[in-house]
């Protein structure tokens, strides 16, 4: 039997944790369909700092390392830095992954704000040039 907790843990071990934005541009409650802090945006930095620690605390257990995949899920390094993969990327963060009752990825958006989701998404940019 699956509880409340059980539906906020991806792959099942995994409690998102709190993401402290200080520094970020506050974005509202609206979800924007771009990433604000992709460069050159004046807070792309400070954005890539929070996603980091961001990353690691609340994505890395499924999704890799520095943002590696071991295989698990996704290589989130592959996603365009574009407007394509930035709506692929909102539409999971928001909805989540659920197949045949199964929680493969919480909604994050439901635990984590718009300004720490985004700046986790810049972070992943960034692990991404480095390829």
């Amino acid at each position: 039997m699956l509880g409340a907790a059980g539906l906020a843990m991806a792959h099942g071990d995994v409690t998102p944790q709190k993401v402290e934005t200080k520094g970020l541009a506050p974005l509202g409650e609206e979800w924007l369909d771009e990433n604000p802090y992709r460069a050159p945006s004046e807070f792309h930095d400070r954005a890539v700092e929070i996603g980091s620690s961001a990353y690691n605390q609340n994505c890395a257990r499924c999704h890799g390392l520095e943002a590696i995949s071991g295989g698990i899920a996704p290589d989130l390094r592959e996603l365009e830095a574009d407007f394509d993969g930035d709506e692929w990327y909102k539409v999971r963060v928001i909805n989540g992954a659920v197949r045949d009752g199964a929680v493969y990825m919480p909604r994050m958006a439901d635990y984590l704000s718009q300004e720490a989701l985004w700046a986790i998404r810049t972070y992943i940019e960034s692990e991404a040039a480095k390829q």
